[in-house]
């Protein structure tokens, strides 16, 4: 009997062993303090934190920065939403850290990548399996889980990853040139006109006000006649004098006008082809 028990907690031990060896391939990339505060956090949170595990802080202005963080964020997001434990978390993690390096840094093709992820993925499902990649901690349906998110993510895009990493692209110089304008002289306007409008001596020449000229008077004998300045003729209505039936009867006439036109194109258009059959039904009775 203790002889049994001894061999039991043995085998329960190895089995702590081989199940801690297996989990410390989901630490390789984020450790478990990093996972576990990931966990706690919304999509904006983990980006934010994954942007300073990373060192990503260039991502606003890189590309290949901001294409990482977001590969990173929507592989931690989804395994998140699959109710991934933290340790099969931190090993999807590791596992896409894993595939990228493949592309970016090994240089590995799409075919050779496909066949690391199932050197990496042998083994699970079974007890003790010689072939293990070392992620046994994940389930059967889990791993084609993950086999399915990848080859929508990574492996459908393998090409814009490839020219994202191995490219050389121009660096474009964004240059601005500012003009500042210095205040000017007193005698001048100020403000100036805006540079979008007329120069400054065009306007203080022909626009700019200046003061209203003596009114012209006429000095008679009695004193002093401004001179009458001409009244403005008021617009005149070109309705005026009509009431809302005399245009109702305009607009009944011109209507009645181009309809009776239009229907008379129409017959002859009608009349032209009932012709155009008639003689075709008259070959076809000839026949």
């Amino acid at each position: 009997m203790q002889q049994q028990q001894q061999q039991n907690w043995k085998q329960k031990v190895e089995e702590d062993k081989m199940i801690k060896d297996d989990e410390t391939m989901a630490w390789k990339f984020l450790s478990a303090t990093q996972i576990a505060t990931l966990l706690e956090q919304d999509i904006a949170g983990v980006q934010q934190h994954l942007e300073l595990f990373l060192d990503l802080k260039q991502h606003k202005t890189s590309l290949k920065d901001a294409v990482v963080l977001d590969y990173y964020v929507s592989g931690f997001w989804w395994a998140k939403e699959m109710e991934f434990t933290a340790v099969q978390i931190a090993g999807f993690m590791t596992l896409l850290n894993l595939l990228l390096e493949n592309l970016g840094t090994q240089h590995m093709t799409l075919v050779e990548n496909i066949q690391e992820l199932r050197r990496t993925m042998a083994g699970i499902g079974l007890c003790r399996s010689e072939k293990s990649g070392g992620f046994e901690f994940v389930t059967v349906d889990q791993a084609k889980a993950i086999v399915g998110y990848l080859e929508i993510s990574l492996f459908q895009h393998y090409a814009l990853y490839e020219f994202l990493f191995h490219s050389p692209r121009e660096e474009i110089l964004i240059g601005d040139e500012n003009v500042v304008e210095l205040v000017k002289p007193a005698d001048a306007p100020f403000p100036a006109p805006l540079e979008e409008g007329l120069p400054c001596d065009i306007y203080s020449t022909f626009i700019a006000l200046v003061p209203a000229a003596e009114d012209v008077v006429e000095e008679t004998e009695g004193g002093v006649q401004l001179e009458e300045q001409p009244e403005a003729e008021a617009p005149v209505d070109p309705l005026t004098g009509y009431c809302i039936d005399d245009i109702k009867l305009v607009l009944s006439e011109v209507t009645t006008e181009m309809i009776s036109h239009v229907q008379t194109e129409i017959n002859e258009k009608l009349q032209m082809q009932e012709e155009a059959y008639s003689v075709r039904i008259e070959k076809l009775k000839k026949a």
